[in-house]
């Protein structure tokens, strides 16, 4: 209703100003003609003639109506100049501020619910820079007015922010028009106003502030950089530390643009992903889930029988994945392809030099105009008592142990309810180890929705996996974990213990300490992936916000191309779309936000879920458990987040990732024609259940009737 009474009013006004011809007033001409009778009435009424000229002014401007550079002049030839300005001044900003409100009020709620994910970064930007922009807008009268009031009622700037700045910056205008209305016999037109010459001056005005936010940028690097020596000449365009996945993808682009670049590795190329991680788990991974098979192979119509797992045999065969795929990572490769590859540590010893220390014994010094940190990340050792004496591995080194197993380790204690814990202890309780996996969150998988995190309890469970929720592990000792729960205590014993808690940022070693630069769990970087030292950049796990192998090549685009071509052109890192699988059996795969997040973000949403038990592909496959649950807006088909726990999650999140990335709704996914029978069906039969739940009831209805009355 108030939405309603603000538009009446604002109608009420256009209407009185065409139904009482005030536009033949608001015309050059039209104000000369009244110009003698309101000057001689002026004299005589000033207050009631300033009080009714503010007013109408001010309606003019809030209703958007033509008319206020003509009331500008008549300001001035009313008023004289001091006073004119000072009247028209407060009465624009007013106006300005009323038809900014009415825009907010009115229509930013709806342009919000329909153009939100791209209104993010821009409200993100006038909150940082609005007043600067805003007031380069006032500055430069190139933009009618009008529309500058609207558009930013449609914007999350701050009123008063909106308000202080369009006072000052319409103040050179309004004086302009004002002197000019102080002549206002001599003037024969609008335009001979706003000359090119007087245009050329407000638009050199309007680029002072961008020039001058250059020139604090430019004073500000240099104090950055002060008590440094930048080089003259450089032996690199570029040197990057680390050889991981961000490593190796931002030599690369640097190789392939011509750059000549350094990559930096202290230990294998590849990183953890390929020599400790993503590689050897999924491998194990297999191998545990044939295992399965072999031991519930009834469930498929075969004689079930309990696998024989020579543990030595299958730790070589996960081996044998990474050295298949080695080569994509290796020196020779890279160095092919232009990349010159140092095996060594690397410390940065100035902004624009990195000393290696090389794994041959030499020490080696490189200029360099950008460097990228990509070191990576390492497990995350909790401050236990007693765990520092215990020989406790973690998902890097306990490959090795494994190596040296002819049998799995009989009991294995597993610290840790997250992907990584979760993995390995499903894995080795497969493989025949008589697995406790404990958490001391009140469930696993904590990031997930509660129902995910039960089906990957349970599915744990069923594979033997004894799970301890709510257990803090407060002790390691004599290969006991010893743990604390609600009032009690349990004692865990132990063959192998594996710590997998989560994974910390490479921080130190570097140069980081010695030259300043941020860090916080990670190294701090702005949107630019850029620390402290605009030629420093940080990407990948060592930069967070998250540890996934994707993310770091994807980041590593954004810190390559803004280090080599930065000052012609940078680029945000985009975190908007980033799928994540668990690999689980059954996979837990999930891209933009589940239910949790949504609910802490006080982000509206409707639920769609489809179970697999209805699959065609999944009953065939005796793989029932799981379903496909995607998050929309209230009302319409756009895709919030999809969460998809089943078999082969992760391939079927690539239709909702690429859906969420190019704005494609359900409606899309729907219409696209999927082979039958797959699992990814399941992601056009869920949103077959978006629409059916919104199919149009009355409408049928009286299709019905129709039916009826064509039989007759």
């Amino acid at each position: 209703m108030k939405k309603i009474l603000i538009l009446v009013g604002f109608a009420a006004l256009i209407a009185a100003y065409f139904v009482f011809d005030l536009g033949t007033y608001l015309t050059l001409e039209g104000l000369k003609g009244i110009s003698d009778e309101a000057s001689a009435f002026y004299e005589s009424n000033p207050a009631l003639v300033i009080a009714i000229f503010f007013l109408i002014y001010v309606g003019v401007t809030a209703a958007s109506l033509p008319g206020a550079a003509i009331m500008t002049l008549a300001g001035g030839a009313l008023f004289g100049l001091v006073t004119g300005t000072i009247v028209v001044s407060f009465a624009s900003t007013l106006g300005a501020t009323l038809a900014f409100l009415a825009s907010r009020y009115v229509l930013r709620d709806t342009i919000e619910g329909r153009f939100g994910d791209r209104l993010k970064s821009i409200n993100a930007g006038l909150e940082r820079d609005g007043a600067f922009y805003l007031f380069t807008l006032r500055m430069v009268p190139l933009v009618p007015f009008f529309v500058i009031n609207l558009v930013m009622g449609l914007t999350r700037i701050r009123t008063w922010t909106f308000a202080w700045v369009s006072q000052i910056g319409m103040l050179l205008g309004t004086i302009v028009y004002v002197n000019a209305g102080t002549q206002l016999a001599q003037i024969d037109s609008l335009s001979g106003l706003l000359s090119p010459a007087l245009l050329g001056s407000f638009v050199l005005l309007g680029i002072v502030p961008w020039i001058a936010k250059g020139i604090v940028g430019f004073i500000s690097a240099r104090r950055v950089y002060k008590g440094f020596n930048k080089p003259k000449t450089f032996d690199r365009n570029m040197v990057v530390i680390g050889a991981g996945a961000a490593g190796l993808v931002s030599s690369l682009i640097a190789s392939t643009v011509k750059a000549k670049v350094t990559l930096v590795e202290a230990h294998k190329m590849g990183g953890d992903c390929l020599n400790t991680g993503c590689v050897p788990s999924k491998a194990l991974i297999k191998s545990a889930k044939v295992a399965s098979q072999m031991r519930n192979a009834d469930k498929y119509g075969l004689e079930a029988h309990e696998p024989k797992v020579p543990f030595k045999q299958t730790i070589a065969r996960v081996m044998d994945a990474v050295k298949t795929i080695e080569p994509h990572d290796s020196v020779e490769r890279y160095e092919s392809l232009g990349v010159d590859c140092v095996s060594g540590y690397a410390k940065i010893v100035d902004p624009w030099t990195v000393e290696i220390a090389r794994n041959d014994g030499e020490t080696q010094r490189l200029t360099t105009q950008s460097i990228i940190i990509a070191a990576g990340a390492a497990p995350f050792v909790p401050p236990i008592p007693g765990l520092s004496e215990s020989d406790y591995l973690t998902s890097d080194t306990m490959w090795d142990a494994f190596a040296e197993m002819d049998t799995p380790p009989a009991r294995v204690a597993v610290l840790g309810g997250g992907p990584i814990g979760c993995e390995i202890a499903q894995s080795l309780a497969r493989l025949g180890s008589k697995v406790t996996q404990i958490e001391m969150m009140d469930r696993i998988m904590g990031r997930e929705d509660p129902e995910v995190s039960a089906l990957a309890q349970r599915s744990l469970e069923d594979s033997g996996v004894e799970v301890l929720t709510g257990h803090q592990a407060v002790k390691i000792a004599d290969g006991i974990v010893h743990t604390e729960h609600g009032g009690g205590t349990s004692e865990v014993p132990y063959d192998a213990l594996i710590v997998a808690v989560g994974r910390a940022a490479r921080l130190s070693g570097y140069g980081l300490e010695e030259l300043g630069i941020d860090t916080q769990k990670t190294v701090v970087t702005d949107e630019f992936l850029a620390t402290k030292f605009p030629n420093i950049f940080a990407c990948g796990d060592v930069a967070g916000p998250f540890q996934f192998t994707h993310t770091a090549s994807h980041q590593a685009w954004f810190a390559s191309v803004n280090a080599l071509f930065g000052m012609f052109k940078k680029f945000k890192a985009d975190y908007s779309v980033i799928p994540a699988v668990t690999f689980l059996d059954p996979e837990i795969a999930r891209v933009g936000l589940n239910e949790t997040e949504a609910k802490e973000q006080d982000i509206a949403y409707e639920v769609t879920q489809y179970d697999l038990d209805d699959l065609d592909r999944a009953i065939a496959e005796n793989e029932v458990k799981g379903f496909v649950k995607v998050l929309t807006k209230p009302g319409k088909d756009t895709i919030l987040g999809a969460t998809i726990v089943g078999m082969n999650a992760g391939e079927m999140l690539a239709e909702y990732t690429l859906a969420m990335k190019h704005k494609l709704g359900l409606n899309k996914i729907l219409g696209t024609i999927h082979p039958y029978p797959t699992m990814a069906e399941g992601n056009k039969f869920a949103a077959g259940e978006w629409k059916k739940a919104r199919k149009p009831e009355k409408l049928l209805a009286w299709v019905e009737r129709y039916h009826d009355w064509r039989r007759g």
